[in-house]
């Protein structure tokens, strides 16, 4: 197949990018280096079937030539990114969303859009399945990015429905892994490079509140299985062993070998307390599960990161227009 991967060089498109060359697919990849970065696509040059588009989906999204997926992972998807960017977050799960459709509409494609599992907002039912409408400010700090999603699976089916559009939806819970970018202000990452570091270790709230931490390689092998598949969702990606914050902390302690200690700040505003997926429909349809542990995740996360800089590469990003 020919893919369209938007967000093609951020943490989980530039993966994802990977993951289809290796399969023997050719991918084109569009961003422009927002909150991705150049270095996480430029291995992938050495493959004759990788292109890549300079290019802010919210304005355009074309691609010359026939395609039989579009893979719609463009957003700002950290905390101080979206917070950094709300009118282009807002923009790209709208207009961009918009856009990547109307790509897969005149292509006959498979789309793909990569959702989140933050349109459940802070949950009032626990653990998350996907017939749960959620909990969401509409106007709090957070709503640009969670509203901006919520639209785009809105628009998604709108397409479904209305144009015949062959529209998967995947909502993706926490994820992590190599590519992260040190200081993305999520938490696995906050905590590995703080430790790494010799820093305190920050954890908002008691510590009490849950997160479900998915391998990026699972991760991938789940979006993948949804590009294949025909099956239309919401569908729930996500490792469903629960964690506390203070236990996740504990666990880096551990495997970096820091004797960092643990610092308690007060919770940011809308700050989920619950989150845990409940995965039965991406068992039932795509055949899909988590299967590496957080301990076995974490450890291989921290080795990637013992031999970075720490930094974010973000002026690299917004000096280099294309590869």
């Amino acid at each position: 197949m020919r893919i369209a991967v938007t967000g093609g060089g951020g943490f989980l498109g530039s993966h994802l990018c990977e993951a289809l060359l290796r399969r023997g697919d050719a991918v084109v990849c569009l961003d422009n280096f927002s909150t991705g970065r150049p270095e996480n696509i430029a291995h992938l040059r050495k493959f004759p079937a990788f292109e890549f588009i300079h290019s802010d989906v919210s304005v355009a999204a074309d691609v010359p030539g026939p395609l039989d997926a579009v893979a719609h992972l463009a957003s700002p998807a950290s905390p101080p990114d979206y917070l950094r960017l709300p009118l282009e977050t807002l923009a790209v799960g709208s207009r961009g969303t918009e856009n990547a459709l109307e790509l897969a509409r005149r292509n006959h494609a498979r789309f793909l859009l990569a959702s989140t599992s933050e349109v459940y907002g802070d949950p009032l039912v626990h653990p998350q399945e996907e017939e749960y409408w959620g909990n969401v400010n509409p106007v709090g700090p957070r709503s640009v990015y969670d509203e901006a999603k919520r639209y785009a699976e809105a628009v998604s089916l709108a397409y479904h429905r209305s144009h015949g559009v062959d529209v998967g939806i995947i909502r993706i819970f926490n994820t992590y892994g190599p590519r992260m970018r040190p200081h993305d202000g999520r938490v696995v990452t906050s905590f590995i490079n703080q430790a790494l570091g010799g820093e305190p270790l920050t954890v908002y709230g008691d510590g009490k509140q849950t997160r479900s931490f998915c391998y990026v390689s699972d991760l991938i092998r789940g979006l993948v299985a949804m590009l294949d598949a025909s099956v239309t969702g919401p569908i729930n990606l996500g490792n469903p062993d629960e964690w506390t914050v203070s236990e996740l902390a504990q666990l880096v302690l551990e495997i970096t070998g820091s004797d960092s200690e643990i610092q308690y700040h007060p919770l940011p505003t809308d700050d989920p307390t619950r989150r845990r997926p409940v995965i039965t429909r991406a068992r039932e349809h795509l055949g899909w599960y988590p299967e590496v542990s957080v301990a076995d995740g974490v450890h291989r996360t921290v080795e990637w990161f013992r031999g970075r800089p720490h930094d974010d590469g973000l002026l690299a990003a917004f000096d280099t227009p294309a590869l």
